[in-house]
């Protein structure tokens, strides 16, 4: 209980220390701007919304800079390598605060593009009131004198609205905005980070992958503009408070200043230094090398030994690497040249770190996975010669929560649907250190769950659960493995009739393992219960791959029953992110 509470603690601490950050960051600016005499004049011609605009791109700056680090897939695993490695304590927490890498990568894309429409919303006020000044301020007051600076031909403007405005129809306050570098750098960086946010939602990356790996890379051009939208400095600030007091003179009538001595000195400014190249240049150039890496391995050969074809449209390619190292629940990342020389799709391997080769299984669920098939000949009645099969590259292999299993002491892996593949490594890992007798091995239970909508599903992977089923139990470890197969839906009249015929034989009517399938969604708050009941004293790891409705469930459950005490079962969630 102790080690998930830190677990869970840590993760909210975390969070909590992003958040109080960009809060405390926010009103450090906020009042700078509100309370330091050198802004005192641009804040009488704004008002307060200098403040929050200056105030919200400090905080864009801060998260800039952090967006890029989660998505640092190397440097992930070099952290998590090194975590792993460490003798010390809260391994476990770090690893799986590590795990969550996409989530904050979320949080963050949210956080930048609130703080954006705030700046945005701001800046649009303050060039209306800038604008105004220009245009409506009467003569002799001091908004009229210091939007009037300037016109000398020196370079102590604060107003950077230039007379002759534009009237018509109200678009002067846009064609003084777009003058202004910040103005039309803004738009760009603006319709930059909108087009990347609004293709990261899950439909279009699940439907349309193109689309988003396109618009994702975008953030060439939000970076790039961001490092030059403060160069011009369009905010101002007073450069000779010492001998002119604004705050004094700003009640004495401009034509008397002559006559006062503390403001018959002319006010002069300068303008603002830009920032943002202070943030983001560091975290730039660790993407630059993340980005390098990737094209360096892209480069490397990797060769297709065989392709194998399974129900139910799914292929599996088996391939090798010159220095390819895996361990079991890793994924890669594979890019075929031949189809798209930009696209690089996420796979799990499938193949344990046993075997001489490693390989992922591929459902053709769009088009780029239904041109692969094809071009390795999965779809053909004969099978493609080596020499004639395509070129592909691979980068990888990555980390993800699964490869914790060996940790625990009981395994619990939970999949849904297609979610199925980083637990095929997963079990022939298992297997194969079991069979060759691993006394490092700390597993000693392993309950699998596969919730499945239809029977097509079932196909290919029982295929690999019959193999186990079978040298599991001519080695007598029957009950090492207890795996539960669900039907949620998807069953016709005839395959009704068929396992009702059929529930009196020693083989499912739909698998062909001795386990019989359930129909129906599991109950998971009566599993947890008798898992636990089962497993006293034990740490116990709930891994799983799939939708995040049923994420919540198996979250929920898993903090719901794990024990207080130390005789209790304790679970520890660990969810697959790519």
């Amino acid at each position: 209980m102790g080690d998930r509470l830190i677990n869970e603690g840590l993760k909210y601490a975390f969070l909590l220390l992003w958040f109080a950050g960009n809060i405390a960051y926010f009103l450090r600016v906020f009042f700078l701007y509100e309370n330091s005499a050198k802004y005192h004049y641009i804040r009488l011609l704004i008002g307060p919304g200098v403040s929050v605009a200056k105030a919200c791109g400090a905080c864009l700056n801060l998260n800039s800079m952090l967006i890029l680090l989660p998505v640092c897939r190397n440097l992930i695993s070099f952290f998590r390598g090194s975590v792993e490695t460490n003798k010390y304590c809260c391994r476990r927490s770090v690893r799986r605060l590590l795990d969550k890498n996409l989530s904050f990568h979320k949080r963050l894309a949210y956080m930048i593009v609130i703080l954006s429409i705030t700046h945005c919303i701001a800046h649009f006020f303050n060039f209306q009131y800038l604008y105004d000044a220009q245009v409506g301020s009467a003569e002799g007051s001091l908004e009229r004198y210091l939007s009037d600076l300037d016109d000398d031909g020196s370079d102590t403007w604060i107003n950077p609205v230039r007379p002759p405005p534009i009237t018509l129809y109200g678009l002067g306050v846009i064609e003084q905005g777009l003058r202004r570098v910040a103005g039309w750098s803004g738009v760009i960086i603006t319709v930059a980070l909108l087009l990347m946010f609004t293709s990261a939602t899950e439909f279009i990356r699940r439907s349309y992958f193109e689309t988003f790996w396109i618009t994702h890379h975008l953030f060439v051009i939000y970076y790039g503009f961001l490092l030059v939208h403060g160069t011009e400095g369009v905010i101002r600030s007073q450069s000779n408070t010492d001998i002119h007091d604004p705050v004094y003179c700003e009640n004495i009538s401009v034509k008397d200043w002559n006559f006062d001595p503390k403001c018959m000195t002319s006010p002069t400014f300068v303008k603002g230094s830009a920032a943002s190249y202070k943030w983001v240049t560091g975290p730039l150039v660790l993407y630059f090398i993340e980005r390098l890496i990737r094209f360096i391995r892209s480069h490397q050969t990797v060769t297709i030994t065989k392709v194998v074809r399974h129900p139910s449209r799914v292929f599996e390619l088996r391939m090798k690497k010159k220095g390819f190292k895996m361990q079991s629940g890793q994924y890669i990342f594979l890019k075929c040249p031949s189809l798209s020389h930009l696209q690089w799709h996420p796979f799990t391997l499938t193949s344990s770190p046993d075997e001489d080769f490693f390989s992922v299984h591929i459902r053709t669920a769009g088009d780029w996975t239904t041109s692969l098939s094809i071009a390795c000949g999965a779809t053909s009645k004969e099978p493609i010669a080596a020499g004639d099969l395509p070129r592909v590259a691979v980068d990888g292999p990555f980390g993800t929560a699964s490869i914790d299993i060996f940790k625990y002491q009981v395994g619990i892996c939970v999949a849904a649907g297609i979610g199925v593949t980083p637990f095929a490594s997963i079990l022939k890992s298992i297997w194969y250190q079991i069979r060759e007798g691993d006394e490092e091995l700390k597993l000693r239970k392993v309950y699998f769950f596969w919730v499945c909508p239809d029977t097509n599903a079932f196909e290919w992977f029982s295929e690999l659960l019959k193999k186990l089923e079978i040298e599991m139990a001519e080695q007598g470890r029957s009950d090492f493995l207890n795996y539960n197969i669900y039907l949620s839906r998807g069953w016709s009249t005839t395959q009704a009739k068929n396992i009702y015929l059929l529930e009196e034989d020693n083989k499912d009517a739909i698998t062909g393992l001795r386990q019989k399938t359930h129909y129906g969604r599991p109950v998971w708050d009566s599993i947890f219960k008798q898992i636990a009941s089962d497993n006293p004293g034990v740490n116990a790891g709930v891994f799983f791959c799939g939708p995040s409705a049923l994420s919540h469930v198996l979250h929920k459950n898993s903090n719901l029953h794990s024990s207080i005490t130390r005789d209790g079962c304790r679970f520890f969630y660990n969810k697959e992110n790519f």
